[in-house]
């Protein structure tokens, strides 16, 4: 497998999803009223809103602040209308980066994006500037513990899986975005305990990063994903450990 995402491994590394808890929240709300507007709220037949909840759940959300989100997505209960779009970008070096949107106002959103790209010496492209350059996946993590890899990659196999691969102290599996609950549902039928499931855009190729560009493409990442806006921000970066200042 060519692209697992190396941002990815840097948010989880440096607690980037840890310090904002705050941000988490009102996005997993936003994911599960629009989930509940488009696929109706029981989560049964949803199959996004049954991995938003799980989302939810995992970032320890109360219950009753799913059930309001879902009863605003299904009109129970009024609410803000929020809208999905992906916007496509380069970041210094070259750097080929997508963010995943769910917003009340498109215009607000992309004059902010557009000056973050700007500001760090990226900028905003049209649509399909760099789609093509990554692949829509379901990843899911397990963290290793005492998990032999012989054993859990016949396991992942068995559970209907496309990829897996090993970093650091994780399993990383690759499905179809369409079979990641499927997949996540039989590897706990197997009492694998599941650390995230998600559908990412994982890159098919990866961009090197020089020493001069590396704090600036951080710099731009991290500020992506503070913006309320932004649900997801993937990138095709390659960078060195060494010039990475993450405490182990």
């Amino acid at each position: 497998m060519s692209g697992h995402s190396k941002w990815s491994t840097i948010k989880r590394k440096k607690g980037v999803a840890d310090a904002k808890r705050g941000k988490i929240f009102t996005t997993i709300i936003k994911e599960i009223t629009i989930a509940a507007r488009s696929g109706g709220g029981d989560e049964a037949a949803n199959p996004r809103l049954r991995q938003a909840i799980a989302k939810a759940k995992s970032a320890n959300m109360p219950a009753d602040n799913i059930k309001r989100a879902i009863k605003k997505g299904t009109g129970e209960l009024p609410g803000v209308s929020y809208e999905e779009a992906v916007y496509e970008g380069y970041g210094p070096a070259g750097v080929a980066i997508i963010m995943e949107i769910l917003t009340d106002n498109k215009k607000r959103t992309v004059a902010e994006i557009r000056h973050l790209m700007s500001k760090y010496g990226g900028n905003l492209g049209e649509n399909g500037s760099v789609a093509w350059m990554f692949d829509k996946k379901g990843q899911i993590v397990i963290e290793k513990n005492d998990y032999a890899e012989e054993t859990m990659f016949e396991i992942v196999l068995e559970c209907g899986a496309e990829d897996f691969e090993t970093e650091d102290n994780e399993f990383i599996i690759i499905t179809d975005p369409a079979d990641l609950m499927e997949v996540k549902d039989n590897l706990e039928a197997k009492e694998v305990v599941v650390k995230s499931a998600d559908i990412e855009f994982l890159p098919k190729n990866l961009q090197k990063v020089e020493r001069d560009d590396v704090e600036n493409i951080i710099n731009l990442m991290e500020a992506l994903e503070d913006n309320e806006d932004i649900k997801n921000v993937y990138a095709n970066f390659d960078i060195d450990e060494e010039l990475l200042n993450i405490d182990q």
